[in-house]
């Protein structure tokens, strides 16, 4: 992992982000999705023409260029990870790191609890996530192919957060 990360922030995500969104969740997710699911293009774009929303998603940037997406609903007493999908060439980077650090700095600063869903196919995300002190608390989907996962500890310390 590099020891510079480039300037990371996030923007609000617009109509003309959806595209953009889409690819992303493709290029991060595709062969996850596909290895539970099976990959249809037409399903995957009526899901993301039904999820996407404008209002609720952030892209993050890069030294300015779109880097990926991250959506976090707000409950009273919680916070939910929805997405959290960096393109591969963002990857591996530190550029995750930042950005989790911001939501769970925003969860703790509001004394609620942080939650997110992984895949259990995706043991790179799960395994990162355990290092920035998520556990998990319950499988679920049909033969269990979802794992929530809780944050309980602190994050490592990371260069700064996200904007």
């Amino acid at each position: 992992m590099s020891s510079h990360v480039a300037d990371v922030a996030l923007r609000p995500a617009t109509w003309e982000d959806s595209a953009f969104c889409l690819r992303v969740h493709e290029a991060a997710m595709g062969a996850y999705v596909a290895a539970v699911h099976g990959w249809v293009d037409a399903e995957q774009r009526a899901y993301h023409e039904r999820v996407f929303r404008p209002g609720s998603w952030q892209v993050v940037t890069v030294g300015g260029a779109d880097a990926g997406n991250l959506v976090v609903e707000e409950h009273p007493d919680r916070l939910y990870l929805a997405r959290l999908e960096l393109h591969p060439d963002h990857q591996g980077q530190g550029v995750g790191a930042r950005v989790l650090r911001t939501v769970t700095e925003a969860a703790a600063a509001g004394g609620r609890a942080l939650f997110l869903d992984v895949l259990t196919v995706n043991t790179r995300a799960r395994a990162f996530y355990e290092r920035h002190g998520f556990r998990d608390v319950a499988r679920h989907g049909l033969g269990g192919f979802k794992v929530t996962m809780r944050h309980v500890g602190s994050p490592p310390a990371a260069p700064g957060p996200a904007r």
